[in-house]
């Protein structure tokens, strides 16, 4: 199926809040976004296709540290953002995960898929296609929301789910006025590796890593007793197409 550019994403709503979130905001600026591009390492020459590349915050950091970058959002709105960050020479499309892209086989080097895996139910199709796009060899770097953190925190909200399901969750986002309700899928540890072996992957890292050490002064009542800034958030994954 082709995706239809009429097609309204959630984030349309709150792409200029979610923008200003993502630039500067704990969970991206000095946890998630640290993270991915240590695991990153070295990209100098490499091309890489950002998925689900929102306002463009990773892709300008992978670009600045020498990469050859190509975003793809569902989002308009998102990609508007980009936009206006990124310049007008920015190879950013308008496509959708859950369809099959636009790109030749081969066609990069490496993936970046951060927080975007966990809006699909069924991460089978949408994996294939990014082992399709990747060469012999490349990467595929994924941040997902940390699955147990999602089923303490629904535990401890009084609604006991599941662990081992995969199950929909709908959370309602308010970010500088602007608000959008947005659906998750949480899945079980095993489920997400078993995704990915399945789409021919070899799974080589699977990391939980610190925050960055200024992310202790922004929360301390979290990062406080913990040695090492790591807190329960997200969940980070680099798979190589062999």
């Amino acid at each position: 199926m082709a995706f239809d550019p009429a097609r309204v994403s959630a984030y349309d709503s709150i792409a200029e809040g979610y923008a200003a979130e993502n630039e500067s905001g704990l969970l991206h600026a000095y946890y998630n976004r640290p993270a991915i591009l240590e695991l990153a390492g070295d990209v100098t020459g490499r091309r890489i296709l950002d998925v689900g590349c929102g306002p463009g915050a990773l892709f300008a950091a992978l670009r600045d540290a020498g990469a050859v970058m190509t975003g793809i959002d569902s989002s308009a709105g998102m990609l508007e953002q980009a936009r206006r960050r990124l310049g007008d020479d920015a190879d950013l499309r308008l496509a959708d995960l859950a369809d099959p892209l636009d790109f030749p086989d081969a066609a990069f080097d490496d993936i970046v898929a951060s927080l975007v895996l966990h809006y699909l139910q069924d991460w089978g199709p949408a994996l294939a296609e990014l082992r399709r796009l990747l060469v012999t060899g490349g990467r595929l770097v994924v941040s997902v929301e940390h699955p147990f953190a999602n089923f303490l925190g629904r535990h401890l909200s009084g609604d006991p789910v599941n662990y081992f399901q995969i199950r929909n969750r709908t959370d309602e986002w308010t970010m500088s006025g602007q608000t959008a309700k947005m659906s998750f899928w949480d899945r079980p540890l095993h489920a997400m590796t078993d995704a990915f072996t399945a789409a021919g992957f070899r799974i080589s890292v699977i990391s939980e890593p610190p925050a960055l050490p200024a992310a202790r002064e922004l929360i301390p009542e979290v990062l406080g007793e913990s040695p090492d800034n790591r807190f329960l958030c997200f969940l980070f994954f680099v798979l190589h197409a062999d």
